[in-house]
């Protein structure tokens, strides 16, 4: 910093300035600086800088799986919301879903040198009685019901899965057939409450509840039991992926969509439109989830919000060519 500023003719504070980001520094007098940083090779040392501040600029995110389009849109989302605001992002992923991984992970975080925690996973292993938070660092969760203990980011599963509902019945189905996704999945278990309630409701009867794993091949072998159903003329599917395997699994049975059996998703991937039908589907605003998470770490960095309490970021149905009223109403 002493050679930059004799190379500059400035004294080490504006360098320090400078470097920091600080206002109170000319234009010319900060290009003067930036001139003799890169001429000298400077680079401020973060490690420094961290030790006098007392913070790292660090984010960390724990997650379970980086295999679903939930997970890795909010990711990126969180990234890119950190990295505006000035912070990185250091990944934790957790191996198998038990309490000893999470608690490593936690116990991991000591050592990595983050300022707060953005956690993407089943809430129930966040057992406050069994595992033991760092010190000091604040905690988000997505994607849970614990606002009664944390700071929850979460889409609006429940209204996005009534709209679907909604939706189906409006064209005049009779009743709603559900493919919902794993047990133990948060979101899969609020989509198919939702679905339910929904259907009970309009006085329809639920079908009974169908279960893949969120991937296409489940969708496809769901799908071939639901093509050999007559009854069955509208499906609500808890992510598109599964939907895409039922579309395929329909089309290789002879059921024509939206012709005999309409087909609605959820999330709203990149691939939607481009499905054969184009898919009718929930969108999902993975981007104003990030940009939530990051807010709010922050703000409880800085002790400007609340310690708990669930913050929901709506769903659009997004109307495309896969669905259409039942074949007794075409």
């Amino acid at each position: 910093m002493a050679d930059v500023a004799r190379l500059a003719g400035v004294s080490s504070q504006t360098v320090s300035r400078v470097s920091n980001g600080y206002a109170g520094v000319t234009e010319e007098t900060r290009q003067q600086v930036l001139a003799a940083m890169k001429e000298l090779g400077y680079r401020p040392n973060s490690a420094a800088r961290a030790l006098k501040r007392g913070e790292f600029r660090t984010i960390g995110v724990i997650t379970f799986s980086l295999s679903t389009t939930g997970n890795v849109r909010t990711l990126e989302a969180i990234a890119n919301s950190a990295a505006h605001e000035g912070y990185a992002v250091t990944l934790l992923p957790v191996a198998v879903p038990t309490q000893d991984e999470v608690r490593g992970a936690f116990t991991r975080l000591e050592e990595l040198a983050v300022d707060a925690v953005i956690v993407i996973m089943e809430v129930h292993l966040l057992d406050a009685a069994t595992i033991a938070l760092p010190p000091h660092v604040q905690v988000v969760v997505v994607d849970s019901d614990a606002g009664d203990r944390y700071n929850v980011v979460d889409t609006d599963q429940a209204g996005g899965s009534r709209a679907a509902v909604r939706h189906l019945l409006g064209l005049g189905h009779g009743t709603v057939w559900h493919l919902g996704g794993p047990e133990g999945s948060f979101a899969a278990q609020r989509r198919a409450d939702a679905w339910h309630a929904a259907l009970v409701e309009a006085g329809r009867t639920p079908p009974p509840l169908l279960r893949g794993d969120w991937s296409a091949e489940s969708g496809y072998r769901t799908g071939l039991e639901l093509a050999a159903r007559e009854d069955c003329t509208a499906v609500f599917v808890a992510n598109d992926q599964m939907a895409l395997g039922l579309l395929r699994a329909l089309h290789e049975r002879g059921r024509r969509v939206p012709e005999d059996v309409s087909v609605i998703g959820f999330d709203d991937i990149p691939e939607a439109s481009s499905f054969l039908p184009p898919l009718t589907t929930l969108h999902q605003d993975f981007a104003e989830v990030g940009r939530l998470c990051v807010k709010n770490v922050l703000r409880k960095m800085r002790h400007e919000g609340a310690e708990r309490g669930t913050t929901l970021v709506p769903t659009r149905l997004v109307v495309r060519e896969s669905t259409a009223p039942p074949p007794s109403q075409a």
